[in-house]
């Protein structure tokens, strides 16, 4: 069993690809309202001092704010249909400010259903 963890950036998003894991018979996500390290420290009056964020911030999309990060739990043999059903809707993730999406092992679970 995994936990497929997406970052969206796109938060327009979010609902498509709910539609499409549903689609894909993917239930059970989580969904909360996060926001990445380097909008957080653009925020910051002393960035100049580092070099990272002086030179992104022109890159960094003033409107993007916050993003969505999604937790769902599933089986191994949903993993590669999970991340096209994401791709579907916001394309190929390795494009710069879609999102990121990784999984990690989970050893146990207990409360989720037909896992």
């Amino acid at each position: 069993m995994r936990l497929l963890v997406l970052v969206l950036n796109k938060v327009d998003k979010l609902e498509d690809i709910l539609s499409e894991f549903l689609n894909s018979e993917i239930s059970g996500a989580t969904i909360l309202s996060s926001t990445g390290m380097a909008r957080v420290l653009s925020g910051r009056e002393d960035n100049e001092e580092i070099p990272l964020f002086g030179s992104i911030r022109s890159f960094l999309n003033p409107a993007h704010r916050e993003s969505k990060t999604i937790f769902a739990a599933m089986r191994e043999e949903q993993i590669p249909v999970a991340v096209a059903a994401i791709e579907k809707v916001v394309g190929d993730l390795s494009r710069q400010d879609v999102g990121v999406v990784f999984t990690l092992p989970i050893d146990f679970v207990k409360g989720i259903p037909n896992l």
